[in-house]
């Protein structure tokens, strides 16, 4: 996959040794994604505030279930937590540390595995479709199918009209349920990893409420899933002024994003070009 830059905007550009057409993509983006109704890797919790020990038994799992052909529960351990570093919640319970992408813990029944359950249930043929091929219209229904990883999610009491909480609005449109469960898929793309005292987040630098940015590249080239991981993990990409030298690996424009804390909540900044 490639990016081209199109009506304003960067298009993702798929191809491969044999012609695509929508309806194939569909076909096997269907199957794939079905793969993980009721998976292992998401079915063991609701949210990621769980014992280190727990997490170790449930990373042993996967490595014993990881074959050659099949990693899919070993990416997902390695890219929601490890229990290699540990903190404290806010009841002083000792929890592993987690993924820098998780925006929910519980609080107002929104749970960040739970939901990715949901959505993975939830998501249809004609959600991909829309998501994909359509301009992104926002109608599908918010409840408990959203990951707050869209600027949109950002709906602070403050600036709406009702409470979003008690919204019944949010019951029948305010997110694109497809897109939601394409960036489910991606988040193995994106391992944890203890650095020192710490658990950080590829793509990620920076730290606390105001200052954490999530960075990625944007390339032209069609390449493959291990050069994809190779560039999503640059170090050279997370510098607060980037060196324009890292076009000669392919790179055509890089954005960043502020991920910001709002009570309970987590949500994501709309990108700003970096390069």
């Amino acid at each position: 996959m490639g990016w081209r830059e199109s009506a304003g905007a960067w298009r993702p550009v798929v191809g491969g040794a044999e012609e695509l057409d929508p309806e194939s993509v569909l076909d096997r983006l269907s199957d794939r994604l079905d793969m993980m109704r009721e998976h292992p890797a998401l079915a063991r919790w609701d949210n990621l505030g769980v014992r280190p020990a727990d997490f170790r038994a449930y990373a042993l799992d996967a490595v014993g279930a990881t074959t050659r052909e099949d990693r899919v529960w070993a990416d997902c351990a390695a890219a929601l937590g490890s229990d290699a570093i540990a903190t404290r919640d806010s009841k002083k319970a000792l929890v592993i540390g987690d993924t820098a992408f998780r925006t929910m813990s519980g609080a107002g029944h929104q749970d960040f595995l739970g939901v990715m359950r949901h959505i993975v249930a939830g998501t249809k043929r004609e959600h991909l479709e829309k998501a994909i091929f359509s301009e992104w219209r926002h109608d599908d229904p918010v409840e408990k199918s959203t990951m707050r990883w869209d600027p949109m999610d950002d709906t602070r009491h403050a600036l709406q009209w009702r409470n979003p909480s008690g919204d019944p609005s949010r019951r029948s449109a305010g997110t694109v349920l497809g897109a939601n469960r394409l960036a489910i898929e991606g988040l193995p793309l994106f391992p944890t990893a203890p650095v020192r005292t710490t658990l950080q987040t590829t793509g990620f630098s920076g730290s606390g409420r105001r200052g954490t940015f999530w960075t990625w590249p944007i390339w032209e080239a069609a390449i493959g899933l291990d050069v994809c991981r190779s560039l999503l993990a640059l170090d050279e990409l997370q510098t607060e002024i980037l060196d324009p030298a890292v076009r000669a690996r392919g790179i055509v424009a890089v954005f960043r994003s502020q991920r910001i804390t709002e009570g309970k909540y987590r949500n994501f900044t709309p990108a700003r070009a970096v390069l």
